[in-house]
């Protein structure tokens, strides 16, 4: 029996649907299954309980919004369970007198150390050093804060990271066109990465084009890309200098639909990132191992709680994700 056109195409439409819902099963497997794999920790120590009772860490992270100090938060979380220690985290709102004010509380509260990830390593010094004074060991964690009182410092070295992705847009561009920035000036270690960018894509014969403040705030950084890209009509390489910065980027990027012209690098994984590294525009993302960032910091904090010796640095690592390996990096987007 001949088919009637309308079942013969109601069969194609069916199977067609079928085979993209397949994908999309297969797409969606495969992130639960990268997601399992989040890094243990490999160094816990065994922790204490002074005077019998378990010991209280304070946390002052830079955000709450971010994927990345969430991360952060979950590794510290996953050491404080294994270490019987209480660990309090309190949000910055991206601000460094909130951070300060912080501080202080936990040094009244009379905890038994403190982590810091500063958005101002210079304005939050004289807490540390009030922390310090009252025999309250500090951990800074992502932002250095380069003072004697800081205990260990756990983090990555931003500028050389800045750098390595500047050699990498390099190689992308063979050292020709400009490159805009979209930065967060009221953050040090956002200034840093752009440091080293700049420097690395102007020895490599790059232009360093306009800079935009996206304030380490998501719809800013957006607002900032939106601007950047209306003043210039021809960019071809933009650098985002943090996860909000990308974010934005990637929104604006997508909004003006310049996702063929315009090629994205930056700074930290989260689903629009991973979105344009699929699709090939965003061609290159530094990626921190934010879970280790949190195992070293809290664990350096149980030690020097407990009155042992930890190291006063811990470097950790990067990552560069590209098109051809963001599928061993998935496990990034989760929070816990």
């Amino acid at each position: 029996m001949t088919k009637t056109p309308w079942i013969a195409a109601l069969s194609v439409a069916l199977l067609a649907t079928a085979a993209c819902d397949s994908d999309v099963r297969e797409e969606q497997e495969a992130e639960e299954e990268a997601a399992q794999e989040i890094p243990e920790p490999t160094d816990v120590p065994d922790g204490c309980e002074p005077d019998g009772e378990p010991l209280e860490i304070g946390l002052v992270t830079i955000n709450l919004q971010a994927l990345f100090f969430n991360q952060i938060n979950t590794g510290a979380e996953r050491i404080a369970e294994e270490t019987g220690a209480e660990l309090q985290i309190v949000s910055g709102d991206d601000d460094s007198v909130t951070q300060a004010n912080a501080i202080e509380d936990l040094v009244a509260s009379d905890v038994d150390a403190i982590i810091v990830d500063a958005v101002d390593t210079e304005g939050i010094k004289p807490a540390v050093r009030e922390a310090d004074d009252a025999g309250i060991p500090v951990v800074a964690v992502d932002a250095t804060v380069d003072d004697p009182a800081v205990s260990t410092q756990v983090g990555v070295e931003n500028a050389k990271a800045g750098a390595q992705m500047g050699d990498f847009l390099v190689e992308q561009s063979a050292g020709e066109g400009t490159a805009h920035i979209v930065s967060a000036l009221n953050s040090t270690i956002q200034l840093q990465r752009e440091d080293g960018f700049t420097e690395a894509v102007e020895d490599g014969g790059m232009e360093v084009g306009s800079v935009v403040d996206g304030q380490n705030v998501q719809e800013e950084a957006e607002n900032e890309a939106e601007n950047l890209l209306t003043a210039n009509p021809d960019a071809e390489y933009i650098y985002a200098t943090g996860e909000p910065a990308l974010i934005g980027l990637a929104a604006a990027v997508r909004s003006q639909d310049l996702t063929d012209q315009v090629t994205v690098v930056g700074w930290d994984l989260s689903e629009p990132a991973v979105d344009g590294l699929r699709d090939g525009w965003i061609a290159g993302v530094v990626q921190q191992n934010t879970f280790e960032l949190g195992y070293q910091s809290m664990s350096a904090a149980v030690r020097h709680a407990c009155g042992e010796e930890a190291p006063e640095d811990v470097p950790v690592p990067i990552e560069m994700v590209t098109p051809d390996n963001i599928e061993d990096y998935l496990y990034f987007l989760e929070k816990e």
